[in-house]
């Protein structure tokens, strides 16, 4: 590739899913990436708010690609829309030379400056979020308010980088041109996932044994915060319902788990397994084990484990207000949608997965052909069109 843009990135701190992403493209010719963090919350052990317990993430976040951190104004303490109070990002622009800047979401002050400083300085914009209209607020007042701040937001940047098809929707109904818009699906690292589940295979009855598990029963999985938005509630109530002999395996934390623990103690079900927090690292293995995984969640903007989850090649149920729906779970296809809260409905899913195991590894096989198509290439392209797009229109307009 004979060109090569020189591209800065803007994010609140330092992600396990972004960082993976960061690294292919600095490894790979056409895009010279610099990325600069508001805050290093996420470098060092801190307590999650949404797990309720201290985490530190045992895959590298700042390995094999550029950053820097900004300067800041008191504490790294705290993430919030105006915690930490960073500054120096202009200077640096300006100093680098850049041919555009990446903005990954709006929530937070420091990217809403990051905008205005380079836009000071005549450099494109390009802004990655998460944002769809299954999300919007039901306050009046406030979703007043967003339709004059979104569209005035959205203009002033020359691309918008969007996640799925729900994210272009959301993007189409705040007045965003189709050609402004280009594709960079929410992917994870699909490579590590698939390769460590399969490096898990061989191991796959010994965990079975440490978690209590009888062999040959099926297992069905959740991995995610236990907050109320994430309707753990649900999937425990619809187990309850089947007559199978399925496994529920809980991993993950928070402030919904002390309930559900008395909750499946009143049911009397011993096929339950709580089992806590588990790092990036330990995840796949739960995914070979499981025949079944389930977000049920009644708000999701994406959720991310549905791709790693399909990268183990298993079938998942989503309720239909996840974001990732669209894209990756076809009904009956490569997984389950059900409307969100109806119990009923998920009991349906779980039963007619569970009952037949021919009909699960079919759409496991699918899935797994689904998630492919989502990754870090199709990322990379899209960003890579989006900069040939704006840099174009940047020359034409200097010329």
């Amino acid at each position: 590739m004979d060109v090569s843009y020189r591209v800065a990135c803007l994010v609140s701190h330092p992600i396990q899913y972004q960082a993976p992403l960061f690294r292919y493209i600095a490894a790979r010719p056409g895009i010279e990436l610099t990325v600069f963090f508001l805050s290093d919350l996420s470098v060092r052990a801190y307590r999650d708010s949404g797990f309720g317990v201290e985490v530190k993430w045992d895959v590298p976040l700042l390995d094999g690609y550029r950053h820097e951190f900004l300067p800041r104004v008191g504490s790294w303490s705290g993430l919030s829309f105006w915690r930490p109070w960073t500054f120096g990002l202009r200077a640096r622009l300006r100093r680098g030379r850049f041919d555009a800047l990446w903005v990954h979401g709006y929530a937070h002050r420091g990217c809403l400056a990051g905008i205005a400083a380079a836009k000071s300085l005549n450099i494109p914009v390009m802004l990655r979020g998460e944002s769809n209209l299954l999300s919007e607020t039901d306050d009046a007042l406030k979703l007043g308010v967003k339709r004059i701040a979104m569209p005035a937001l959205l203009r002033t940047c020359d691309a918008v980088l969007a996640i799925g098809r729900l994210n272009r929707e959301y993007y189409l109904h705040y007045g965003v041109e189709p050609g402004r818009i280009f594709p960079m699906p929410y992917a994870v690292d699909n490579e590590f996932f698939r390769t460590a589940a399969e490096r898990a295979r061989p191991h796959r009855e010994r965990l079975r044994a440490e978690l209590g598990l009888q062999p040959r029963r099926p297992v069905i999985l959740f991995a995610s915060k236990m907050q109320p938005h994430k309707r753990a509630a649900d999937l425990l109530e619809a187990y309850a319902r089947l007559s199978s002999t399925a496994y529920l395996v809980f991993t993950g934390d928070g402030e919904e788990r002390a309930k559900l623990e008395r909750r499946a103690h009143e049911l009397k079900l011993d096929s339950i397994r709580f089992i806590g927090f588990r790092n990036q690292s330990e995840l796949p293995s739960l995914y070979d084990l499981c025949d079944v995984f389930v977000l049920p969640s009644e708000h999701e903007p994406w959720g991310l484990v549905v791709n790693e989850a399909m990268n183990a090649g298993k079938p998942v149920i989503v309720s239909d207000r996840v974001g990732a729906g669209p894209d990756l779970v076809e009904d009956g296809i490569t997984g389950c949608v059900y409307p969100a809260r109806d119990i009923a409905a998920l009991a349906d899913c779980l039963r007619r997965l569970i009952d037949s195991p021919e009909h699960r590894a079919a759409i496991g096989a699918r899935a797994l052909g689904q998630v492919s198509r989502l990754d870090f290439a199709a990322d990379r392209e899209g960003l890579l069109a989006a900069l040939d797009s704006i840099v174009a229109k940047k020359a034409r307009a200097a010329a």
